[in-house]
This record gives structure tokens, C-alpha cells and sequence, in this order.
């Protein structure tokens, strides 16, 4: 494949705006999850929201005020703008037809469209300002995105639950190598609401306490919210510049929710996205998992990477300090995988006391020190068996 190169990134979580945020907590190894304040629901839980107060969306764009749309305005302002100037470098060079958006999203506004069933029920009209259209709609977000930044470029959404947002990276690759597009927004956005807390404790995958990843002791997860966004160009912009150069998907259809047990497509996204970057299993310096907290998704994720790999290669999971973030992991969660690039170190897995007897893995229970880190692989693994891997190289790796 064409490799692709990250000018720029950011991300919303529980943990903060902005990267420098989501960086520290992950040095800190400072768990994010609290008991939930937006909604409230009839069991016990922890949750990784926001906290602060959202920015409003501008009057011209009002009609797509959502959560949704307001997390994904934090992220392109945060940081002094950081994200949103270099989107608008990239229109001055490439021009506004020529920068796409691809969101993944599994909530949209759903939050919304809650609230407004809520009245209709009370008070049997829906609010004057609810557009189902604008709001809950999943390309939404992403439409408010285009035209919040002025792009003129292809756009739409990618929804396969919690692989949505690697997919919209691995998708944006694609507009730039076929020639669509020279830049794409890509990444990932997902707020709190009733669908999911009460969705997933219906599948009794809800832990009631702060989730513990990949612990042998684990019992489920911890839902959060936020946004990964990405900057994708086809040329390099300054030369430290990471470059995507490899990806791989695949589903299983073995079950609507449960994994397949030995892993099969998991490992199958990440062998073809090893032969796609053209490397070897052992040339990988990390891999971020997506390591959610349930007993069948870690077990099969772990006998995938048996599968796969070496057990030398280290690994770990970020969901005990953000929570799973669902539609907006695999954009979270590659901002994770190039912020340990960029720092040197690949974060421990928050709140496990003691790694699961039956994974052969180094999964690293602390931060480890990797100052030469080139090669890196973030996993985001989705309901029905929809599978993505994607693969990330340093700016000074060798052929890149």
C-alpha cells in the first residue's frame, strides 16, 4: 500500500482535551472512570465521561447540536486550534475539494433522540429544534465536521460498532492512494447515552467497577465517550511525521456479539495487515489491544495474538484509564498507539492486578520505556466479528 502521513491528531476523553492530557493520565497510569453524571442508571457502574463544559456550536451549524457534535468540536479546538489549523494548512495546499472527512460513529445522536422521544412521551410533541436528519443520523457528525471546517471533499460515516472508527482510518488511506482525495479527516466520535449503559448490562458485559483489562479477575467494561481524529496526507509535512503503512480487516460472522473463541479473524486483520506494511511479526516494537474487559473478548483477542506473534513482543490495553469508548476507540486508541510513539513508552494496562494465567503474551502491567519505538500495531475488534488492525510507523523508520 501507499503509505499515508499523520500531520496531525487530537483527542477527547475522559481524561481531558487535548493529547497532552490523554498523555499524561497514560504516564500517570491515572484511571479516568468515575460513577456517571449525565445519566443515571438503575445499576451500578463507572464510566469514562467528559468533564467541562463542551463548546457551543456556531448559529449557522445549530441544527446539528448534539453531544456528539459538540465533543467533536473540542477536538478540532483544543490545544490552541492545533488540529483545525492544520486541517486549514492542508486546504491551502491541496485545496477545499480536494480534503475529505470520514467519521465512524456508533451513538451519532442518539442522546438527543432519546431526550426527544422523552418529551414526545410527556408532552406527545417533539422539541421544535430535534432533526432526526441532522442529529441522529450517523453521517451527521461527520456532515457537521465537513462543513464546520469548510471542506469540500468526499465525506460519510462508518458505523461496525467497536472496529468503527479504525475502519474510517483505514478507509481514509484508500481516498488518498485511489487519488479521491489528497487529505482526510478520519477518526472517531461517540457520546454517553441510555442505548449503550443499558444496551450492554443487558448483555451483562457491564462491570460494576472500574474495568480491569486483560486481569485474570475481570468482569466486563466500563462504557466512555469522546473523539480520535487524524490528519491524513498524502506527503510528509514536517520530517517527524508518522506514516500509517499498513491495515488489515476482516469478519468473522460467528456470532451476532461473541468473538469468535480461538480468535480466527482477529488474528487474520492482523497478518494482513503485517503483509500489507511488508514486515515481519518481529519488527513490531508494541501493540495496543483492544483488550475491553469481558472474558470472551480479551481470551479471544489473547489466543489471536499467540496466533500471530512472538510472546516478546510487549502489549497492553487503554480502556482502565478511558473506558471503551465504543465507535470512537480506533480513533482514540491510534492517538494512544502515536503518542507512545512519539514519547518513547508503551503505557501499562491500567487497574490489572494480575494478567490472566492463560495468556501467553507480555502484556505489561507497567509503563515500559521504549526510546527507539518504530513500529507500532493499535487492534480494534467489533461485534459480528468486524475486525481492523492498523499499523503505524515512526517518522525516522527505516523506508518509510
Amino acid at each position: 500500500m501507499q503509505p499515508v502521513f499523520i500531520t496531525a491528531y487530537t483527542a477527547v476523553t475522559a481524561c481531558g482535551f487535548g493529547t497532552k492530557a490523554l498523555r499524561d493520565a497514560l504516564l500517570e497510569q491515572r484511571c479516568c472512570l468515575e460513577p456517571p453524571r449525565l445519566i443515571q442508571p438503575d445499576f451500578q457502574t463507572f464510566t469514562g465521561e467528559i468533564s467541562g463544559p463542551l463548546p457551543e456550536l456556531s448559529e449557522a451549524l445549530k441544527g446539528y447540536n448534539t453531544r456528539n457534535a459538540r465533543i467533536a468540536l473540542a477536538g478540532l479546538d483544543c490545544e490552541e486550534r492545533r488540529f483545525r489549523n492544520a486541517v486549514q494548512d492542508a486546504v491551502a495546499r491541496y485545496g477545499s475539494s480536494r480534503v475529505g472527512v470520514i467519521i465512524g460513529t456508533s451513538t451519532s445522536g442518539i442522546y438527543e433522540t432519546e431526550l426527544a422521544y422523552k418529551n414526545h412521551v410527556e408532552h406527545d410533541v417533539f422539541p421544535e429544534k430535534f432533526d432526526l436528519k441532522l442529529q441522529h443520523a450517523w453521517l451527521a457528525t461527520a456532515e457537521y465536521v465537513k462543513r464546520e471546517l469548510g471542506l469540500g471533499g468526499a465525506c460519510y460515516a462508518i458505523s461496525t460498532a467497536c472496529s468503527t472508527s479504525g475502519k474510517a482510518v483505514a478507509a481514509g488511506q484508500r481516498f488518498i492512494e485511489t487519488g479521491v482525495c489528497d487529505a482526510m479527516v478520519v477518526g472517531g466520535v461517540d457520546s454517553i447515552c441510555h442505548m449503550t449503559l443499558y444496551g450492554f448490562n443487558c448483555l451483562e458485559l457491564i462491570s460494576e467497577r472500574p474495568c480491569t483489562p486483560l486481569d485474570r479477575n475481570r468482569d466486563g467494561i466500563s462504557i466512555g465517550e469522546g473523539a480520535g481524529l487524524l490528519l491524513l496526507e498524502r506527503e510528509r509535512k514536517q520530517p517527524g511525521d508518522a506514516a500509517l503503512i499498513g491495515y488489515g480487516e476482516s469478519s468473522d460472522a460467528y456470532h451476532m456479539t461473541a468473538p469468535h473463541p480461538e480468535g480466527e479473524g482477529s488474528a487474520r486483520a492482523m497478518q494482513i495487515a503485517l503483509q500489507m506494511a511488508g514486515i515481519e511479526p518481529n519488527q513490531l516494537d508494541y501493540i495496543n489491544l483492544h483488550a475491553t474487559g469481558t472474558k470472551l473478548n480479551d481470551a479471544a483477542e489473547m489466543q489471536a495474538m499467540a496466533t500471530v506473534f512472538s510472546p516478546e513482543i510487549p502489549c497492553s490495553g487503554s480502556k482502565g484509564i478511558t473506558g471503551h469508548t465504543l465507535g470512537a476507540a480506533g480513533g482514540i486508541e491510534a492517538v494512544i498507539t502515536l503518542i507512545a510513539m512519539d514519547a518513547g513508552f508503551a503505557p501499562g494496562t491500567s487497574g490489572i492486578r494480575e494478567v490472566d494465567h492463560a495468556f501467553s503474551s507480555r502484556v505489561l502491567v507497567e509503563n515500559l520505556e521504549i526510546p527507539s519505538m518504530r513500529i507500532a500495531m493499535s487492534n480494534n475488534f467489533g461485534f459480528g466479528g468486524n475486525n481492523v488492525s492498523l499499523i503505524f510507523a515512526a517518522g525516522d523508520a527505516n523506508g518509510i
